[in-house]
């Protein structure tokens, strides 16, 4: 859509949704949204943020790389 880091550069969103295809819950069919956002909060809180290393974050999770954000920064 645009050139890279630009705000409709939508990679991140790609990759992501990527990942939920082929590495998320796959033993469900779910009939409504409300039915499976249980099994996708799961996912995305017990396994992507948490342990899921990341490479754009030097091989850190999400959750450390907040963490030690958090800790960097001075507070106000």
């Amino acid at each position: 859509m645009s050139l890279r880091g630009n705000c409709w550069d939508n990679a991140v969103a790609e990759s992501f949704f990527s990942t939920l295809e082929f590495e998320g819950p796959h033993d469900a069919t779910w009939r409504t949204v409300a039915d499976a956002a249980p099994a996708l909060f799961d996912f995305i809180e017990g396994y992507y943020n948490a342990r899921r290393l990341h490479s754009t974050n030097d091989y850190r999770s999400p959750n450390q790389t907040e963490a030690d954000w958090h800790s960097w920064v001075p507070a106000a």
